[in-house]
C-alpha cells in the first residue's frame, strides 16, 4: 500500500511544474498580452482561440467550453489520470521528490498499474531495444536502415531499436528491473500464452512517443523472411497509455516546428517521417497503423494554432495510385476539421518520401512539399479524369460524381468556388450554375434515417413510474452583462489582492447576485479576505484549494486568467470605481425592496412598521447618494 502524497509535495509540484511549459506540450500558445497566453482549446473543437493560460497564477481557462483549473487538473483531464497519477507524472518531469504519509493506512491507490509505471516500463524497453540494435543478431536490422540512408545518428535521434528473436529476452530484463507481469501485459510489452513472452520478436522497432516525448508504444517492422507473423508492421495494441487514433508518430520532434511555421506534413510511414526530418522538412508526422481521422486532426490543430485569425497549411503526401487517390478522398472528407488550407504533395513517379530521398536526395523531398497542390483540386481532378470529356454524357457524369463530393462540404462558402473549379475542368459548355444545380440535387437526396428510438427501462405492470430526478435549475451565464461589476471586482480580488487591499471591507455575500460569484466571495472571505492575499504569490492557489463547489472552482480559474477591462495596472481610482459601484447597486436593490414593502403597508393600520421602513428608506437613499458622490470622485 502506498501512502498519500503530502500536501507540501503537491504544493512543490504546482510551483515547479510551469503550467505554460506543460500546456505547450499539447497546445501551441502565443502571447495574448497582460501576462496571458492563448491557443486552441484541447478540450473542445473551435476555430478561434478561447483557451487562456496565465503562468504567473498557474491557471488555465477556456472561455468557450468553460474548462479550467491548474497544472495538475490540466494533466488529469488531458491524459485521463487520477489526481495522484498526475502529481506523480509532473513530479517526475520537474524533478520533485514526492514525500508520502506512510501512516495513512486508510488510503488506497488507484486500481491496476499506474500510468507512471507503464510509461517507465516503456522507457526502459526503448533503451534496451536501442542497445540491442548494436548486437550481432541485429545485423539485418542495421542493413535495413543503411539501405534507406539512415545512419547511427539518425537511429539514435528517433530511438530505433531491435527486438531479439529470443521470445523472453525483454520480459526477463524488465522483470529484473522490478516491473510486474501485470504492468508488462497491461502496457502491451508482454503477452501471456503457456508462459509470458515478448510482444515483439525479431523485428526492427520504432518507439512511438506522445507529444511530451514519453514512449507509449512501438511500431515493429518485419525484417526476417522466416518471421512466422506475415504482417509487415505490428503496432502496440490499445493500452491505457496508447490510443492509436490520438497518436501521431514524430509529433514529439515536430511539434515546435509545426507551431513556429503553422505547417504540418502528413506522411504514411515511420521511414517517411525520418526521411522528411533528415531532409529538412521538420513538420512531418504519420499515423500509427491507421488512417488519418478526426481525432488525429484535433491533435494536430492544437499545435498548428489553426484558427480563423491565423491560417496555416496541412499537406498530405499520397502515392499516385488508386490507394493514394482513395486516401486523398478520405482526407477531403475530413478537410473541414481544419481552418488551415489543405494540400496534397504527390511525387510524379509514385515515390514516397523515403524512396525519393534515397534516389534523388534531400532537396527532392523539400521540392515535393514545395510543389503541393490544393487538396480539393487533386480530388476533383482525379474524378474528372476518369471520364471521356470529349463526349457529352461523359461530361455530365463527371459533373454528377464531382457534385456528389462537393455536396458533402459543410462550409457552404466554399461550394461556389468548387463548382467553378469543376466547370473549368470539365469544359466550356458546363457553366458554374449547372454544377451548382447538380450539387443541390445531390444535397437533396434523402439520407438514411439513423435515428434510434429512445429506450425506456421497463416498469412492471401496475407499478408507478419512478419520480424523475430533480433537475438543477440552470444558472445565468457568468459573462452576462448584468454581472459585469461582480465579475470585474472579483477579478481584482483574485488577481490583484494587494491593489484592492482593505477597500472591500464593506462588501459582503449579498453584494453578489449571481450564486456562483457569491460562492467565490465566500471562499475569499473564508481565506481572510483580499487583504490576506496581498503579497502572496500563491493567493489564487489558496482560493482554489479552499473551494469545493465545481461551479466555484470553474469560476475561479476563469477569474484568474481573464484580463481586466483596463490595459494599465489597476490603481486606487479603478479599484474604487468598481467596489463603490458594486455597493451602490446593492443599495439600489435594497431601496427597491423597501419601497415595495412600503407600498404594501397601510400607514394607519401599521404605523410603527411604516415609520420604521420610511426611516430605513431615507437612510438608504442617503447612503446611496454618498456612494454616488464617491464614485464620481474616484
Amino acid at each position: 500500500m502506498v501512502g498519500r502524497i503530502r500536501e507540501q509535495s503537491i504544493a512543490e509540484v504546482r510551483e515547479k511544474a510551469r503550467i505554460d511549459e506543460v500546456v505547450s506540450q499539447y497546445v501551441t500558445l502565443r502571447n495574448a498580452g497582460g501576462g496571458s497566453m492563448k491557443g486552441l482549446c484541447p478540450f473542445h473543437d473551435e476555430k478561434s482561440p478561447s483557451f487562456h493560460v496565465t503562468p504567473s497564477r498557474g491557471f488555465f481557462h477556456c472561455f468557450g467550453c468553460q474548462e479550467g483549473g491548474d497544472v495538475i487538473s490540466f494533466v488529469m483531464k488531458m491524459d485521463g489520470l487520477s489526481f495522484g497519477e498526475a502529481v506523480e507524472r509532473l513530479a517526475d518531469k520537474s524533478g520533485v521528490q514526492l514525500q508520502r504519509d506512510e501512516s495513512d493506512a486508510a488510503y488506497e491507490g488507484p486500481k491496476g498499474p499506474q500510468r507512471g509505471r507503464l510509461v517507465e516500463a516503456h522507457k526502459e524497453a526503448q533503451a534496451w531495444y536501442a542497445d540491442q540494435l548494436g548486437t550481432p543478431d541485429a545485423l539485418v536490422a542495421r542493413q535495413f536502415l543503411d539501405e534507406r540512408g539512415f545512419d547511427q545518428t539518425a537511429a539514435q535521434t528517433f530511438g530505433i531499436g531491435f527486438a531479439p528473436r529470443d521470445g523472453e529476452a525483454l520480459f526477463t530484463h524488465l522483470r529484473q528491473k522490478g516491473f510486474t507481469l501485470d504492468e508488462l501485459t497491461v502496457g502491451g510489452l508482454v503477452a501471456v500464452g503457456r508462459s509470458p513472452y515478448d510482444r515483439f520478436r525479431g523485428r526492427l522497432l520504432w518507439p512511438i512517443r506522445d507529444a511530451s516525448g514519453d514512449t507509449i508504444g512501438f511500431g515493429a517492422r518485419r525484417i526476417f523472411d522466416d518471421d512466422r507473423i506475415d504482417a509487415k508492421y505490428l503496432n502496440t495494441s490499445e493500452t491505457p497509455i496508447y490510443k492509436k487514433s490520438q497518436v501521431l508518430y514524430g509529433l514529439d520532434l515536430a511539434r515546435r516546428e509545426i507551431g513556429r511555421s503553422s505547417q504540418a506534413v502528413i506522411v504514411e510511414g515511420y521511414t517517411d517521417v525520418m526521411a522528411c526530418h533528415l531532409a529538412g522538412v521538420g513538420t512531418a508526422v504519420a499515423t500509427c497503423g491507421t488512417a488519418f481521422g478526426d481525432d488525429h486532426a484535433k491533435v494536430l490543430r492544437r499545435f498548428l494554432n489553426d484558427h480563423e485569425e491565423f491560417r496555416g497549411e496541412v499537406i498530405f503526401t499520397f502515392d499516385g495510385d488508386a490507394a493514394g487517390q482513395k486516401a486523398a478522398l478520405r482526407a477531403f472528407g475530413g478537410d473541414q476539421n481544419f481552418v488551415s488550407q489543405t494540400y496534397v504533395a504527390v511525387e510524379p513517379g509514385g515515390l514516397d518520401p523515403c524512396d525519393l530521398r534515397i534516389q534523388q536526395g534531400d532537396a527532392a523531398v523539400r521540392e515535393l512539399v514545395a510543389r503541393r497542390v490544393p487538396l480539393y483540386r487533386f480530388v476533383l481532378g482525379n474524378i474528372v479524369e476518369k471520364y471521356d470529356l470529349d463526349r457529352a454524357d461523359g461530361r455530365i457524369d463527371a459533373v454528377r460524381e464531382s457534385a456528389s463530393i462537393v455536396a458533402s462540404v459543410r462550409d457552404q462558402s466554399k461550394v461556389t468556388a468548387f463548382a467553378q473549379e469543376i466547370s473549368k475542368m470539365v469544359g466550356s459548355d458546363i457553366d458554374t450554375n449547372t454544377v451548382l444545380a447538380e450539387v443541390r440535387r445531390a444535397s437533396a437526396r434523402p439520407a438514411k434515417d439513423t435515428a434510434r428510438p429512445v429506450r425506456r427501462s421497463a416498469v412492471p405492470a401496475g407499478a408507478e413510474e419512478p419520480p424523475a430526478a430533480p433537475v438543477r435549475p440552470a444558472l445565468p451565464d457568468l459573462r452576462d452583462p448584468r454581472f459585469e461589476l461582480e465579475r470585474e471586482t472579483l477579478k481584482l480580488v483574485v488577481q490583484h489582492p494587494m491593489a484592492i487591499g482593505r477597500s472591500t471591507a464593506d462588501i459582503g455575500p449579498d453584494d453578489f447576485v449571481h450564486p456562483t460569484y457569491r460562492g467565490v466571495w465566500e471562499v475569499v472571505s473564508g481565506a481572510g479576505g483580499p487583504a490576506a492575499g496581498a503579497g502572496d504569490a500563491g493567493w489564487a492557489g489558496r482560493l482554489r484549494d479552499a473551494a469545493t463547489d465545481p461551479d466555484v472552482l470553474a469560476a475561479l480559474s476563469m477569474l484568474a486568467v481573464e484580463p481586466l477591462l483596463t490595459d494599465k495596472q489597476p490603481d486606487a481610482a479603478y479599484v474604487g470605481h468598481h467596489v463603490l459601484r458594486l455597493l451602490e447597486l446593492t443599495a439600489a436593490r435594497r431601496i427597491t425592496e423597501v419601497k415595495s414593502r412600503l407600498q404594501r403597508t397601510n400607514p394607519v393600520e401599521e404605523p410603527e412598521s411604516y415609520n420604521r421602513m420610511f426611516g430605513e428608506l431615507a437612510a438608504l437613499e442617503q447612503h446611496r447618494r454618498a456612494l454616488r458622490d464617491r464614485v464620481i470622485g474616484a
